[in-house]
């Protein structure tokens, strides 16, 4: 008994869906008619035709006018080769500037705290 009134009352809940559904699908239509009947009435007014505005949908939304993307600005020294500053021992051949993520040799040199050794002799500009 109590199963028959529960598939009743979700019936009736259907059937006000529907309706509801219904009454909300007619004031749209009645909102879309009034918002295209400006669209039209703006279009003849500015000499634009089906096509024109056909077209206008198809390409999306027009690049706004006035904004350049920004260039994010470069160090001086961007770019530019610098002299190795480190020099693996157990490997001379490996090398690191002092720029940059740093090797796992140097992480290792770093960890035990002698990084300076590591150190290559700089010659002194005159």
């Amino acid at each position: 008994m109590a199963r028959t009134t529960v598939a009743n009352q979700l019936a009736a809940i259907r059937k006000q869906r529907e309706v509801l559904d219904k009454k909300e699908h007619a004031l749209k239509s009645k909102s879309h008619d009034k918002v295209l009947a400006q669209i039209v009435a703006m279009a003849k007014d500015a000499g634009l035709t089906a096509a024109d505005i056909g077209k206008a949908l198809s390409a999306g939304k027009p690049a706004k006018a006035g904004k350049t993307p920004r260039v994010a600005k470069k160090g001086a020294l961007a770019g530019k080769k610098v002299a190795p500053k480190y020099k693996n021992p157990a490997n001379p051949d490996q090398t690191w500037t002092g720029r940059g993520v740093s090797p796992t040799w140097v992480q290792a040199l770093k960890t035990a705290g002698t990084l300076d050794t590591a150190l290559i002799a700089q010659p002194i500009a005159v």
